[in-house]
């Protein structure tokens, strides 16, 4: 069973948020490509202790780079859609 809550993308390549678990899962992971290169991994969310963990090629990506993933990325993951969608969701930030 897959914990795939959706997609985003930019003009580049299209991003796949996957939960740890279907049900209260604390945390969850960017990937890419047919590899499912790791972009990001954020834990820590059912104790609000979030954190950030960069895959190596991403870790030097611009700051607000890094921003829009991951506030794309929450929005898929509480919503489970595409952020593209009309729908003001949640903002949440992480250390790292």
């Amino acid at each position: 069973m897959t914990n795939d809550r959706g997609t985003f993308h930019d003009d580049y390549r299209t991003y796949r948020v996957r939960a740890s678990s279907a049900d209260a899962p604390d945390s969850f992971q960017v990937l890419t490509g047919k590899g499912e290169d790791i972009v990001l991994i954020v834990s820590g969310i059912n104790s609000a202790e979030m954190k950030a963990t960069w895959g190596p090629f991403w870790r030097s990506f611009k700051p607000n780079w890094k921003v829009w993933v991951e506030e794309s990325a929450f929005r898929v993951f509480y919503n489970q859609r595409t952020p593209n969608e009309s729908d003001p969701g949640k903002w949440r930030f992480c250390e790292g």
